[in-house]
């Protein structure tokens, strides 16, 4: 029996796990969650990285208490965004957030200036105005005071590591959802890097999940009361993290994150990276055991919490009652249009959005639920069928995993858009793949992927046996068919 730390980082909230590990598999244990706020100041979004950092120390205090004997700490965090630090090694300013509108069109100007095509062909990422790359483009055309000044750029997980431990470095999976990884070679491009005026000396030590980043320095033994534990680079980027958990059993099987981003794909042993995927903007990001996660990004929850936020304090079981009690199909949205991005009033936007495309805009909080809901379930329906031409092959099963999994109503509408079977759970895959790296890590060199591969499968198949799985079997099959058609010329 081992006892593992996980870090989760959300968008919206942050956990300190306590993991234990046996022949019986991975047990959880919430120690402390805390809110992730983006703060405002002026006309930008930042994180505030060392409230997070404040809270991680806390709960690892709550871990001293609880007098067990840690074997090592692992840290994921959502993607993109990033820390500037400078000669001192220390931090400039707060990091901006992904959704700052600083970098709204930032694509575009990129693409301006280089080629759209050869950047796809060398990152495989899904363009969006936010990735990392167009980031440092904007931060550079913008002469960004902290850009310009930074000796070194650190992602949120690694970032947090660093002041853990002092040690910096740049973990592959996050550094996929950057754009700036070769693809193919599964390290940083220099071209990439060059076009904004980088290189590989402004990031830390390149490691591989699985990887020893260090141990606490002495400071945070002395705060927490713990020794000299490891901190282990997990896959830093959380759906990179939880598409390990996935306790799969068929040989071709999608996958659904399903949180303040849906992410829909598929795993697969190399990069698929041709006109289709171009096309179809789908990305390539890094994955465990040298794995590929090819996916969709999609506009999950997002847009149920930004309504939540003026709705105050109700359940989201009542939400599901009231969604389920309104009329079907009475109006849909395009969960990935750039209205839903940040809007200031989550709420109206919908309304505005149905408007416009002549169908009636939501008047009741159960229809607006409703709305959002059966729109990413056909919205998933999309994805699955781009993801069979991608792939070769047909999918059999979806896997749903994170908290959505837990979204009977929706897993059930998913299950009658895609037509087909939807195994939900589990709910915690984050913090059990960032667990299961840290195990695989006692085992196995983070270059060894396929001794990797062989104990991150043996883990998975004591999951599929000993944690409770939901299975939603398709329904409706006519009347779905009929409202996809719907939704595809709404879009």
């Amino acid at each position: 029996m081992k006892h593992f730390a996980a870090i989760d980082l959300g968008a919206t909230s942050g956990r300190v796990m306590l993991a234990t590990y046996s022949e019986k598999g991975i047990e959880l244990e919430e120690i402390l969650r805390f809110p992730n706020h983006l703060i405002q100041v002026g006309k930008h979004f930042h994180w505030d990285i060392y409230e997070l950092y404040r809270n991680i120390i806390e709960g690892l205090k709550v871990l001293k208490i609880k007098d067990v004997q840690l074997t090592s700490i692992g840290i994921d965090t959502w993607g993109c965004d990033f820390v500037c630090v400078d000669k001192n090694d220390q931090f400039l300013r707060l990091p901006y957030s992904y959704r700052d509108p600083q970098t709204v069109g930032a694509a575009e100007d990129y693409f301006k200036v280089f080629d759209r095509e050869k950047t796809y062909q060398t990152t495989g990422i899904q363009v969006m105005d936010f990735n990392s790359l167009f980031q440092f483009y904007t931060l550079s055309k913008n002469h960004d005071a902290a850009f310009e000044n930074a000796e070194k750029i650190l992602f949120m997980p690694n970032a947090l590591s660093y002041m853990l431990t002092g040690e910096m470095v740049c973990e592959y999976s996050i550094a996929t959802t950057a754009q700036i990884i070769d693809a193919k070679r599964k390290r940083l491009s220099t071209e990439m890097l060059e076009n904004v005026g980088l290189s590989d000396k402004n990031f830390g030590r390149f490691v591989y999940p699985g990887e020893k980043i260090g141990v606490l320095t002495p400071e945070i033994q002395r705060l927490t009361g713990l020794g000299a534990i490891p901190v282990i680079a997990v896959a830093g980027h959380d759906t990179g993290s939880a598409v390990a958990a996935v306790p799969a059993k068929a040989e071709h099987f999608a996958y659904l994150s399903s949180g303040t981003w849906s992410l829909m794909g598929i795993e697969s042993p190399t990069p698929i990276i041709n006109k289709d995927a171009a096309l179809m903007n789908y990305t390539n990001e890094g994955g465990v055991a040298g794995t590929i996660r090819v996916l969709k990004n999609i506009c999950g929850m997002w847009l149920l919490e930004r309504c939540r936020n003026k709705w105050q304090d109700v359940s989201y079981t009542q939400l599901i009652a009231e969604a389920n009690d309104s009329e079907a199909f009475r109006s849909l949205i395009f969960p990935d249009a750039p209205d839903f991005a940040n809007p200031e009033n989550m709420e109206s936007t919908i309304k505005n959005y149905c408007s416009k495309t002549n169908q009636p805009a939501p008047e009741t909080r159960g229809q607006l639920v409703r709305c959002i809901f059966e729109s990413l379930a056909l919205r998933y329906r999309q994805v699955i069928e781009d993801l069979e031409v991608l792939g070769g092959n047909k999918i059999e099963v979806l896997h749903i995993i994170g908290g959505g999994s837990r979204n009977d109503l929706l897993n059930q509408w998913t299950a009658n858009s895609i037509g087909r079977e939807v195994v939900a759970g589990p709910s915690e895959a984050t913090a059990i793949g960032n667990v299961m790296m840290q195990i695989v890590s006692q085992e196995s060199s983070a270059s060894d992927f396929e001794k990797q591969w062989i104990k991150i499968k043996e883990i998975r198949d004591v999951l599929s046996q000993n944690i409770d799985l939901k299975i939603f079997t398709p329904k409706d099959k006519e009347i779905w068919n009929k409202e996809y058609n719907k939704f595809k010329s709404i879009i």
